[in-house]
């Protein structure tokens, strides 16, 4: 293009040679921005390559889009956006973090705008991406080989060399960089999305919350998805949805088609508005992800499969969590039935038991207490490895675990014993894990007869010493058991079981374990 580009001539004679090179360039169609804004609904489909004209000059600007106001780059328009000042620009950078491409002017209101232009970009914007090509009509104000150096630019021309082929050149160089950047950069960010969806759906222990978080992620994943649906074999010939985000009011024929095929043969298959990948289990039947919406980029279709195959892997490891849960289950009540064949009484109470420790739990949870322990598999647990805590007494004689009557002292302090004697069942059966039934269990069987004041057995623990499960179930057993018949003693009246919770709080009992029972039983109606 040589100049309509440029501030001025030199009395040599370039002026001469750039309007001739000038009147070259205008025989291009010229674009106007209010054409290029007319359709935009074909940009929503085909979206423009926006370019960025920074330049004080006006000429510049209109030769510029004379040039390259036909152009066009991998069937998609381009738009050009055009600032006069480096305030202008920022402002439009902000405005349209899409732009692709800068041709950018050294000096406009100072001699050194548009370098400081371009530190803003890299360093204060972050912005990496776009290709910005350096243009200035006095190439001694900003000497190429130093420019080069200390500045992160992508070219860099003299107004006086750039010939409209040139300069048709440097853009389409400038568009093929940035279209490869963007796709790495899109990838990359795939790639995370995939890798953070994958260990969110690791953390979930049931199967409908998995399926749930499955769809949910598969819905954000791609930049244009309107429904994600998780489906299984149907029992006609249509296949039957197990999951869905934003369910469509009617499948598309062809879509219904596409999952039940590749439920049938395991192959992906993709229209132009969906997508269907498929999950295959070891031993379950397979799923098929439906997405909807679009329309998808090649790069799109690598991610959802990765998901997908992540998907599966996490769904066999989700089906052996829950079979290894379910032997735990078993060995619970296995070993409560062992406890219950000793102690008449323990059936009923440890059930009565486990339904007041995961309420006090809940409450507990509900107020925010003790954060740094609470959870909800705490909560979900509490219950049933509640049924555990008297699984010691197993090892007491019958004589002194049925005696009718007061132990006496000899006999109380075997019957102390069940505690050390339950917890170190329990830790050899859980086998080293921390989190489970049976670890649970073994630390209410061995604490939940330690009190708060440190006067407790067998170790004497107090306060926070003592693990939470064991301070939450010591409250709820003392109730209980006070509250029924035992062989040795008859049944309290409520009131007088009250009493003794509040007169115990703070040296047999937590305190704020003991309000959030006192709560849990106002809402229940226990006559608190």
């Amino acid at each position: 293009m040589a100049d309509g580009c440029d501030r001025g001539g030199n009395g040599d004679g370039t002026d001469e040679r750039r309007r001739e090179s000038a009147s070259d360039v205008l025989e291009f169609a010229a674009e106007t921005e209010d054409a290029a804004d007319g359709d935009g609904d074909g940009w929503r489909r085909n979206p423009p390559w926006l370019i960025l004209i920074v330049d004080d000059d006006h000429e510049v600007h209109a030769i510029t889009r004379v040039v390259l106001g036909e152009m066009s780059f991998e069937e998609r328009p381009v738009r050009f956006l055009s600032a006069y000042t480096a305030r202008q620009a920022r402002s439009l950078l902000v405005e349209h973090p899409g732009i692709a491409a800068i041709l950018l002017d050294v000096v406009m209101e100072t001699d050194d705008a548009g370098l400081k232009l371009v530190r803003h970009i890299r360093e204060e914007m972050g912005n990496r991406q776009v290709r910005i090509i350096l243009r200035t009509g006095q190439p001694g104000q900003a000497p190429e080989r130093q420019v080069i150096a200390a500045y992160d630019i992508n070219d860099y021309k003299a107004k006086s060399e750039l010939t409209a082929q040139k300069l048709y050149t440097a853009a389409v160089a400038a568009l093929r960089s940035y279209q490869h950047i963007a796709t790495i950069e899109r990838g990359r960010q795939g790639l995370e999305r995939v890798m953070e969806a994958a260990d969110h759906l690791a953390g979930l222990r049931s199967r409908s919350q998995f399926l749930a978080g499955l769809v949910g992620r598969a819905a954000a994943l791609l930049t244009g998805v309107q429904s994600a649906l998780l489906c299984g074999p149907g029992e006609g010939d249509g296949p039957a949805i197990v999951a869905e985000a934003g369910l469509p009011a009617d499948l598309p024929t062809e879509v219904v088609a596409d999952i039940v095929a590749a439920l049938g043969d395991g192959q992906a298959r993709w229209g132009s508005r969906h997508g269907v990948t498929v999950l295959r289990g070891r031993d379950v039947a397979p799923l098929a992800l439906c997405l909807l919406g679009g329309p998808f980029a090649e790069g799109d279709r690598p991610l959802v499969e990765l998901l997908c195959t992540k998907a599966a892997v996490g769904l066999d490891n989700l089906r052996l969590y829950e079979r290894l849960n379910q032997a735990q289950i078993a060995t619970v009540h296995a070993l409560g039935k062992l406890a219950e064949y000793k102690d008449e009484v323990t059936g009923d109470h440890v059930k009565r038991l486990g339904r007041w420790a995961t309420a006090i739990a809940r409450e507990l949870y509900a107020r925010n207490a003790f954060a740094d322990e609470l959870d909800d598999w705490f909560c979900d647990t509490i219950g049933l490895a509640s049924v555990l805590h008297d699984v010691g007494k197993v090892g007491i004689p019958d004589a002194i675990l049925r005696k009718p009557g007061r132990l006496d002292e000899a006999e109380m302090a075997v019957m102390r014993d069940h505690a050390a004697i339950g917890g170190s069942i329990l830790r050899d059966a859980c086998g080293g894990d921390r989190r489970g039934y049976l670890s649970m269990g073994a630390e209410i069987a061995e604490s939940h007869h330690e009190k708060f004041d440190g006067s407790g057995y067998p170790r004497g623990l107090a306060g926070d010493a003592i693990p939470l499960a064991g301070r939450i179930v010591a409250v709820a057993d003392v109730f209980d058991a006070l509250l029924h018949r035992r062989p040795y003693k008859k049944a309290w009246d409520i009131a007088e079981v009250l009493d003794l919770l509040r007169a115990e709080s703070g040296s047999h009992f937590d305190p704020r374990v003991v309000d959030a029972f006192l709560a849990v039983l106002e809402c229940d109606g226990a006559g608190v």
